[in-house]
């Protein structure tokens, strides 16, 4: 691709988030600064993933889908690694929403030309470089801050010898993988610990996602394993004992002096933000005027305080964890509560309501919750009752499934024996790597995604939208199958709806094993209403 649209933005954000999920393990390994608290992958992942969600479906223009992505990311970042994450995803939209004017009503469409894409993009690494520097109170080579400059200066090299826009990703990620291989030199504690940095790795994974958009071939990044210790190896907890962290709305011109008041107090102080909303984090042991400071300035909210002691000898579970699920048929019931759920009726035409989470979350007694809402409708209806939950003192997860068998890919993950963040990143994951389909039966005539339908029609539906219309299901699944394994797939679920003929499911099936031997059918009776097939590709 030699064009930076709303497509490339959706591709690199799926790329990025499949491999931060395969990454995050061998990232977090890695942490050893500031703190070696081992969740640096972990909040890189959790970061993106909130960054991923806000990116609305349907059609976008390119300032609404930087602006969306960008806005995710700073109410979604998770620790140190996170909210500076946060920061060079939204300067560089910015920057390049700046460089690069789009047509406000026709999305794609480049107005105002004032460079190259391959400067523009080069340019927008280097805004972002020093727009993330700017951000901490006081900056340290050999981090993250580090591999982002590195990676803007070679993309500025590229950029000014003329290179194509795939060439200069190219040049970033390299320079950005010299400056991480050297981040063990760079500080002590990187050094006798034998390791690179945990946030510079991660970054070049999602850099190297855009390389794999941009130039179409897969770009394994593989994240650099331990080398010999130089000392002792240890690996020092000296430091302030709390993670503060907190959204503050302020006046962007009192930012300045806050930041300045923060780093008196701690260290690892990062603001970022503007337009008068901020994310802020420090490690500090004043927990009580680090909140003060804010106060004094706007209105601090959504405060996490995380006690480090906690996180670095505390790894095992709580006792009890529960899933609650949202489900649409007795059979998916009995698959999900064989799985070890606890089940909600919900789905087409029925709802769940606050209320009955609530209550379920209650009679679980359980302190850890994760909820799957399973359909699109009652996943604001979960983060409604997470929210109440949470004020009780529960500690609650929402994995926005959006489809019943996304509930199932992810229940298939689940395992109370790792921690709770472990488990939320291993559910999140196998729900987001699995794509959705179904079919139905037209129930009036109306305007759909794939044009006008009448009464009887049979629609196909992919990733929650009516893909196509035909003439009968048969066909309408074999199309929606045929579309999902288009990106890929080991693995297809069919979910049996209540009324569906028996014959449905097994013509899908034989087709599949006859087109697309490498892909693995399994077939369940979920029992559900409307739709005689759901369908999942893993």
């Amino acid at each position: 691709m030699e064009e930076l649209s709303v497509d490339v933005l959706r591709a690199w954000a799926r790329t990025a988030l499949a491999d931060l999920a395969r990454a995050r393990t061998e990232i977090d390994e890695l942490n050893v600064y500031p703190v070696p608290d081992g969740d640096t992958g972990t909040n890189l992942y959790l970061t993106w993933e909130a960054a991923c969600d806000a990116l609305p479906k349907g059609e976008l223009t390119f300032t609404e889908a930087i602006q969306a992505f960008g806005r995710g990311a700073l109410l979604g970042a998770r620790g140190n690694s996170g909210v500076i994450t946060s920061q060079l995803i939204r300067a560089c939209g910015l920057r390049l929403d700046e460089n690069l004017p789009h047509d406000a009503k026709t999305p794609g469409v480049l107005t105002d030309l004032r460079m190259s894409e391959a400067a523009a993009f080069a340019d927008a690494l280097k805004y972002a470089a020093d727009a993330a520097y700017g951000a901490v109170a006081q900056p340290v080579e050999g981090t993250m801050l580090t591999v982002a400059r590195a990676a803007a200066t070679g993309a500025m090299t590229a950029a000014n010898d003329g290179k194509s826009l795939a060439d200069v990703c190219l040049a970033a990620v390299a320079s950005a993988r010299q400056a991480l291989s050297r981040t063990t030199e760079q500080l002590d504690v990187l050094r006798r610990a034998g390791v690179v940095d945990a946030g510079g790795a991660g970054l070049v994974v999602i850099l190297g996602a855009m390389e794999s958009v941009l130039t179409g071939r897969h770009v394994r990044v593989d994240v650099p394993a331990r080398v010999e210790p130089q000392g002792d190896g240890a690996e020092s907890q000296e430091g302030p004992a709390y993670e503060v962290m907190y959204l503050l709305d302020a006046p962007d011109d009192k930012i300045a002096d806050f930041r300045q008041a923060l780093a008196g107090l701690g260290d690892s102080v990062v603001v970022v933000g503007g337009d008068g909303l901020w994310n802020v984090h420090v490690h500090t042991d004043d927990v009580g005027t680090a909140i003060e400071h804010g106060i004094d300035i706007g209105r601090p909210h959504r405060i996490r305080v995380t006690h480090f002691d906690d996180q670095l000898h505390h790894h095992e579970p709580a006792p009890g964890r529960a899933v609650i699920a949202v489900v649409a048929g007795d059979g998916l019931a009995e698959l999900f509560t064989e799985a070890g759920a606890r089940i909600i009726r919900g789905g087409p035409g029925r709802r769940c309501s606050t209320g009955e989470l609530l209550q379920a979350i209650e009679q679980s007694q359980a302190p850890e919750i994760v909820i799957l809402p399973n359909d699109s409708d009652s996943i604001a209806v979960a983060e409604a009752a997470a929210t109440a939950a949470r004020q009780d003192g529960v500690r609650v997860a929402v994995i926005p499934t959006r489809a019943q068998v996304q509930g199932l890919a992810a229940i298939a993950v689940h395992d109370p024996g790792r921690s709770f963040d472990d488990d939320v990143v291993h559910l999140s994951a196998a729900a987001g790597q699995t794509r959705h389909g179904a079919v139905t039966i037209a129930v009036k005539d109306a305007w759909t995604m794939a044009g006008r339908c009448r009464i009887g029609d049979a629609l196909g539906v992919v990733d929650g939208d009516f893909a196509l219309i035909t003439e009968d299901l048969e066909s309408a699944a074999v199309a929606v199958v045929d579309r999902l394994l288009g990106g890929g797939g080991e693995l297809l679920t069919i979910v049996t709806g209540r009324d569906a003929d028996p014959a449905l499911a097994g013509a899908v099936e034989r087709h599949v094993r006859r087109h697309r031997k490498d892909v693995d059918v399994m077939v369940y009776d979920g029992g559900q209403d409307r739709y005689p097939l759901l369908i999942g590709v893993e």
